[in-house]
C-alpha cells in the first residue's frame, strides 16, 4: 500500500499543480476581458483622443485592481477611430488589455514563468452626441 502511494504522490501533486495554473490562468483571462470592456466603454464616452486613453488606462487598471489579479505589465491600446464618425453615424471603440501575469510560483516543470494574455472589447459611440 506504502509503496502504491509513493508511486502515485508524485503524479497527484503534479494534476493538481496543473490544474491550480489552469484556474489562475482562467480567472486572470476573465479579469483581463472585463478590463477590456471597461476600457472600451469609458473611451467611448470620452470627448476626444487623448482623454479616451487615459481615460480607458485608468478604467482598465481599476478593473484589474478589483479583480485580484496583479499583472507584471499591463497594456491597453485604444483604437479610437470611431469617435471621429460624423454626427448620426455610429461609431465604435475598441479596447486592448495585454496582460502578463506571474505563473513562477507555481513549481510546475515545463510551466513558462508568465503567461500573456490579450482580450478586446468593443463599445459603441453615441450617434448623436456632440462632436469635437
Amino acid at each position: 500500500m506504502s509503496i502504491e502511494l509513493v508511486m502515485l504522490a508524485p503524479a497527484m501533486v503534479f494534476v493538481i499543480l496543473l490544474l491550480v495554473a489552469g484556474g489562475r490562468i482562467a480567472l486572470a483571462s476573465n479579469a483581463a476581458e472585463a478590463a477590456a470592456i471597461a476600457a472600451a466603454r469609458e473611451a467611448s464616452l470620452s470627448r476626444t483622443t487623448s482623454e479616451a486613453q487615459q481615460d480607458a488606462n485608468e478604467a482598465a487598471q481599476v478593473s484589474m485592481a478589483q479583480s485580484g489579479y496583479a499583472c507584471t505589465t499591463l497594456s491597453v491600446f485604444i483604437d479610437d477611430s470611431g469617435l471621429n464618425v460624423p454626427l448620426g453615424q455610429v461609431g465604435t471603440v475598441s479596447g486592448t488589455i495585454t496582460c502578463t501575469l506571474n505563473l513562477s510560483d507555481v513549481a510546475l516543470p515545463g510551466l513558462p514563468g508568465t503567461w500573456t494574455i490579450e482580450r478586446t472589447a468593443e463599445s459603441p459611440v453615441d450617434a448623436y452626441r456632440e462632436r469635437p
